[in-house]
């Protein structure tokens, strides 16, 4: 296997990564799974119904807990509808042998965590959610659990992605800083303590619309019909001249940053997990940012961070400029041959605030 320089991988060294065999999968890899800074990882072909989600501890293989936990067996060749409320198991196409030096790390894909519909994967002998240790060997499952709407799943989709790190590759504060005084990475003031702050915008320039909120009753989306769903059927508009909203208990949010984001080409980015002390939500579901996210010469300018929001136990009111997260910033082992952008029809660059791919857009 080759030797990589310290850093997240980019797509021409995940390339290597298939064609050392450090990478496989029961079926080819197509260049479309290989992003600029993250792997597409697929669905395999039947899915298990489990009675509750669950790590493997260090003693188990999945398919040991699986014999624990599974209801009953689903086949995904033809699509298939998983349920809102329910857990699913899924085998991944894609299986791993990584170098000693090298770990990776898992998230939902953009479209997916606006769907709300929690996935994570989950390895042999996995202690954590969406972390892969260094040196791992074996085989991927993606643990699905649809939150706001059933949905129908099939064999080969892309619902989670993977990215793959080279020794210690977050950026500190003052490395931070410096890439800021030369190639800005927000727009306005840029708040940086463990990573670059970002806030919610409740004042929009142009109207009153400031977010969505998933309706509790709808019908099943189909996640391979793309642009095709009414919003009207799934979310409710949210509008204020307030700068501030009043979020429910148990229910999900899209809502904007601020901000506009930039992540320059030899930088990956990952939106960091939720802090107890911020308030009673979830920020997000999906969590990295490709190189050329946001980036002007990538036909990035404004591109905004969507944030996927789920109230915990008390209503909770969110004002405009409020603090929500921050993006962790990391170096890239090399500068990805392409960039995420219009090159390579990239869904969500240049976006403000924006439903996933399988939605109309409004008029």
């Amino acid at each position: 296997m080759a030797d990589f320089n310290r850093g997240v991988l980019a797509d021409h060294q995940m390339q290597a990564m298939v064609n050392s065999g450090a990478i496989t999968a029961e079926e080819p890899i197509s260049d479309g799974q290989i992003q600029p800074a993250s792997l597409d990882l697929r669905l395999g072909t039947h899915a298990y119904r489990v009675r509750a989600s669950f790590l493997t501890g260090r003693d188990h293989p999945v398919e040991r807990r699986l014999q624990d936990f599974t209801m009953h067996k689903i086949d995904l060749t033809n699509g298939a509808v998983l349920e809102k409320g329910c857990v699913y198991v899924v085998p991944l196409l894609e299986h791993l042998a990584l170098a000693e030096d090298m770990s990776a790390a898992a998230s939902a894909k953009s479209s997916i965590g606006r769907l709300d519909l929690l996935t994570r994967v989950i390895t042999d002998y996995g202690v954590e959610f969406d972390r892969v240790p260094a040196g791992y060997v074996g085989p991927l499952y993606a643990e699905i659990c649809p939150r706001s709407f059933s949905v129908v799943a099939r064999t080969g989709q892309m619902l989670n992605q993977i990215i793959f790190r080279v020794g210690k590759t977050v950026m500190d504060d003052d490395e931070l800083r410096k890439l800021h005084a030369t190639s800005p990475i927000v727009s306005g003031e840029a708040v940086i303590s463990d990573g670059l702050g970002f806030s919610v915008d409740l004042k929009p320039e142009r109207g009153d619309l400031v977010g969505y909120r998933a309706k509790p009753h709808t019908g099943v989306i189909d996640l391979d019909k793309l642009g095709h769903y009414d919003p009207s059927d799934y979310w409710e508009e949210l509008r204020t001249n307030e700068g501030r909203i009043i979020l429910d208990p148990g229910a999900f949010y899209i809502l904007v940053s601020q901000q506009s984001i930039v992540i320059p080409p030899n930088c990956a980015a990952e939106m960091a997990p939720y802090l107890a002390m911020v308030g009673e939500f979830r920020v997000h579901y999906a969590g990295f940012f490709d190189p050329g996210f946001g980036y002007s010469a990538a036909g990035g300018t404004g591109s905004r961070g969507v944030l996927e929001v789920r109230c915990h136990e008390a209503p909770f009111v969110l004002e405009h400029g409020q603090t929500v997260g921050r993006l962790v910033y990391e170096h890239m082992s090399e500068v990805p041959t392409q960039l995420y952008g219009t090159d390579i029809k990239s869904n969500y660059q240049g976006q403000g605030l924006k439903l996933s791919k399988h939605f109309k857009t409004p008029a």
